[in-house]
């Protein structure tokens, strides 16, 4: 079955770094763009970062990410990524993966970043 499964969220202080990793299996992972969005708590979901199926291009960044985040994939591992650093208690939020081609969706089930000093 489609399946994408998220990691590397964790609590991080003010100004640090990491980075989320997306798992896709079940579907052909090349023929799919990738988008990363994020979903704070009372806030509503919005996207955050977004690469191509081939990863060729221009990616798509929020303006307020920009400079500060790297969206990336590797299609050989079925994986995408997201680099964040400098990070801001603001972008507290679980983070989701969404893989999208044409009228077809998947989503992960999120990994939850906290930014905190």
């Amino acid at each position: 079955q489609v399946q994408l499964v998220e990691s590397g969220g964790g609590l991080v202080h003010p100004g640090e770094a990491l980075t989320l990793s997306c798992a896709a299996s079940g579907f052909t992972f090349n023929t799919y763009a990738i988008q990363w969005h994020r979903q704070a708590p009372g806030k509503e979901r919005e996207l955050v970062a977004g690469i191509s199926s081939n990863g060729n291009g221009n990616n798509l960044y929020a303006d307020s990410v920009k400079g500060r985040f790297t969206i990336a994939r590797d299609n050989s591992k079925n994986t995408a990524f997201l680099q964040m650093s400098s990070l801001r208690p603001a972008y507290s939020a679980v983070y989701y993966c969404m893989a999208i081609m044409a009228r077809s969706a998947y989503w992960g089930q999120g990994t939850q970043v906290t930014v905190s000093a």
